[in-house]
């Protein structure tokens, strides 16, 4: 299984961007997409789950910001990020849970995206 990260870039504060991870190989199912983020010096955090049935999980400090489509049609998650603070700058990587037909529910990780948000 490999997940493909895109759509990191540069903006100024209070823009957008969209960032994009598609999940491609041997899936049954994905059970969990998400989005995690690690600034300098910093531990890798949550930023918002999309969970196979349709809820999702955003941290606090994205709420009302970001949200988290899903097409599960092309097992693609995208990360809407509006009103962009420079705090959340920082590496942005996408994780996957997925079942194939011999594992169950294996995490997967794609490369980094880094978002930088000027102030």
């Amino acid at each position: 299984v490999q997940l493909q990260a895109s759509g990191g870039g540069l903006v100024q504060a209070g823009g957008s961007l969209r960032l994009s991870c598609a999940a491609s190989g041997n899936i049954f199912r994905i059970n969990v997409m998400g989005w995690y983020r690690q600034a300098p010096g910093k531990e890798r955090e949550l930023v918002a789950a999309s969970i196979s049935g349709g809820s999702t999980v955003y941290s606090d400090s994205v709420k009302g910001r970001f949200t988290i489509p899903r097409d599960n049609t092309k097992n693609t998650v995208y990360l809407q990020m509006n009103s962009l603070k420079p705090e959340d700058t920082a590496v942005y990587y996408c994780n996957a849970l997925v079942s194939t037909a011999t594992t169950n529910s294996v995490s997967y990780w794609g490369q980094g995206t880094q978002v930088t948000v000027s102030s």
